[in-house]
């Protein structure tokens, strides 16, 4: 009897509350494709080193998942009790009839397991198709041979899935015979007849707080933007109160304006007083004024979501965009010419039988047979005297070297006066003092020979492989000025004898076998990729799970408070049009009431996103953020079929509320 009862009840629910059901599919689905990504990295045909990436990547993202499924099981509690306040009525009657409070939670609980094992099947079968095209996701980013792709399933994310959700729904079951055992019939039966009451807060001090708001506001802002270096001296703390004051000062706006928006709509009356305006206005200052705290809530969600997803993004592009700039070649060589003695306590030349082939040649390897071209070049370590006070050792390389290498780069080369010296790459930090000398036409001191820049800034031009937009700040002077000087070190950059992706890791593993000196290093072009790649993946990876989650969240409270509200005020609605209101008219004051409820949180949480992200982009300045524009649109356009997603179907949802009651 009870069971069959509890599946009436939930195929009645299932067009009234399809957002609540949407929402727990969705989140189920999520959860199963993020946790799975372990099972679809074991499929694909990758190198060690991208293996141990999707190995960390899956460590962070089980980590991460705890906090995501904290978020998904404070929206499941948060539906659940919406839910029972819609049946306030319902239960009413079945006290009434002689029903006992244990028997209603009974129902609540099979209502509960049913729902939940609905969202867990559909979820997962959802989440099982989709996460295919994360396979294929993963498989493009890590260049893998697809050759062997199949269909997956994930016995382990399917486990997890199945436990986290179930230890939610069992959390949702106590709270539902919490909730049902402390009311009161006569609470329940009344419950229809309880509005909430529009309070019209004191305007001079709804002002007051407003203008400390966005003062507070305005200092967390400078914070993390122009204060940014000044905050970095004591970041913890300043960090934290930035953070502190961006969510208190976001609470204050919400409260304020909601005293301060039914008193300005209400000064003008030509407005206030066209069509169901009046009452349109009073709805949504009621929403906020009884919201506030959600508001504030969901407003940091979409902020999180906007800045997260946005720098993440960014992240991955910039990276990947990073190799194909500055690595124009395949493998990098580096060996000192010098060892540290510690008796002497100085560093001492180890000699002209220290270069890169002779190294090679005398472990037994022919390290020419790999290379098609290259080209060796030193690179000094000296200390420069400028403006008289000595500067700290500079990397220094001669022009004949450094022309060497941009024409195998096909880089712009260079010519200098025998008192002439450039200044290539250097840090964001770097070039602004660098620039500040060069412009002044700083003379420097190098081997005894007195040099003056030819450029009054850095050029962009670099030497070694790197996957970032940072390149050590490098002096090139001409040849003749390092006469009789000791290189600090000797470097060989060169491409491989491969005309294939295959080749081209069949020697890059032969040259990685080979065993010469602690003294020389390896840089390569693939080695770089995979670094970059495993890292954007998991910027992205881990910035879209929190981030989708987030917004999902904030749009499903939304839509629920939404829904509520206008099951709560199907009288009020019964009451325009016995005053002769139509249902055109009804739906447009429905349609911005809704509209305007779901845009104020998103508006504000855009301010925030603009000095958020150009916080995020200080924070991963490493990285470059070349990408950020094409990032936020991507973000712009998700958030818009999610966010628009849940707005329509709210709209749609409530419209059918207010009409089947009619």
């Amino acid at each position: 009897m009870l069971f069959k009862l509890s599946f009436k009840n939930i195929k009645k629910s299932m067009k009234d509350y399809a957002i609540y059901f949407f929402t727990l599919i969705v989140g189920v689905a999520i959860f199963y494709v993020f946790n799975a990504i372990e099972k679809q990295g074991v499929m694909l045909k990758i190198t060690a080193d991208q293996r141990i990436m999707i190995q960390v990547i899956v460590k962070i993202l089980s980590s991460v998942s705890v906090f995501v499924s904290l978020i998904l099981g404070f929206l499941i509690i948060y539906a659940s009790r919406f839910l029972i306040k819609r049946r306030n009525k319902e239960f009413g009657i079945y006290l009434l009839l002689g029903m006992g409070k244990r028997k209603i939670s009974m129902i609540l609980f099979i209502e509960t397991l049913l729902i939940g094992m609905i969202s867990l099947v559909v979820g997962l079968i959802i989440g099982v198709f989709f996460s295919q095209f994360m396979s294929i996701f993963i498989a493009n980013t890590f260049e893998a041979d697809m050759t062997k792709f199949k269909f997956i399933f994930s016995k382990n994310a399917c486990i997890k899935t199945i436990m986290y959700f179930g230890i939610m729904y069992l959390i949702v079951i106590v709270f539902n015979i919490f909730i049902i055992g402390k009311c009161k019939l006569i609470h329940l039966i009344q419950a229809e007849r309880k509005n909430e009451k529009v309070k019209i807060k004191n305007p001079v001090l709804c002002t007051i707080i407003f203008v400390v708001a966005v003062g507070m506001l305005g200092y967390a802002y400078y914070l993390v933007t122009a204060g940014v270096k000044y905050m970095m001296k004591n970041p913890q703390d300043r960090l934290i109160m930035a953070i502190v004051l961006g969510a208190v000062s976001t609470f204050l706006i919400f409260w304020s304006v909601s005293g301060l928006l039914l008193r300005i709509a209400m000064s003008l009356k030509k407005t206030y007083y066209k069509g169901l305006n009046s009452f349109m206005i009073r709805q949504i200052s009621s929403k906020i004024n009884t919201t506030v705290f959600s508001m504030t809530i969901i407003c940091l969600m979409l902020f999180v979501t906007i800045c997260v997803v946005s720098v993440a993004t960014s992240v991955k592009k910039s990276e990947e965009d990073g190799v194909k700039k500055n690595c124009k070649a395949d493998i990098e060589f580096f060996s000192s010419r010098t060892t540290y003695e510690q008796r002497e306590e100085q560093m001492v030349y180890l000699g002209e039988e220290n270069n890169i082939i002779n190294l090679y040649q005398n472990a037994g390897y022919d390290l020419e047979s790999y290379l098609k071209k290259y080209v060796e070049y030193y690179t000094y370590s000296l200390y420069m005297i400028s403006d008289g006070e000595v500067n700290s050792a500079c990397s220094v390389v001669s022009l004949s070297d450094y022309n060497k290498i941009a024409e195998m780069y096909k880089n712009k080369t260079y010519e200098l006066e025998e008192n002439e010296y450039i200044i290539i790459g250097g840090s964001e930090v770097q070039k602004k003092e660098l620039n500040d000398r060069l412009a002044k036409g700083t003379a420097i001191l190098v081997n005894g020979y007195e040099l003056v820049p030819k450029y009054t800034t850095c050029r962009n031009e670099f030497i070694e492989l790197t996957d970032g937009n940072f390149h050590p700040a490098v002096y090139i002077v001409p040849d003749n000025t390092l006469a009789g000087c000791e290189p600090m070190a000797d470097n060989l950059i060169g491409n491989y004898k491969a005309n294939t992706k295959e080749e081209r890791y069949k020697i890059e593993e032969e040259i990685m076998n080979m065993q010469t000196t602690d003294s020389c290093s390896i840089e390569t072009k693939i080695s770089l990729y995979n670094d970059c790649v495993g890292v954007g993946i998991m910027f992205t990876f881990i910035g879209s799970y929190i981030g989708i989650i987030f917004l999902i969240s904030g749009a499903a409270i939304l839509a629920l408070k939404e829904l509520s509200e206008s099951a709560d005020n199907i009288s009020r609605y019964a009451v325009l049009r016995k005053i002769g209101a139509d249902e055109k008219m009804i739906n447009k004051a429905l349609f911005g009431q809704i509209g305007i409820f779901f845009a104020f949180p998103l508006l504000l949480a855009c301010i925030h996103s603009v000095f958020g992200i150009k916080f995020g982009t200080y924070l991963t300045s490493i990285f470059g953020l070349d990408g950020l524009l094409p990032a936020i649109i991507v973000t712009a356009v998700v958030i818009g079929l999610i966010y628009g997603g849940y707005f329509i179907l709210t709209y749609l949802c409530s419209k059918s509320i207010i009409k089947s009651r009619n």
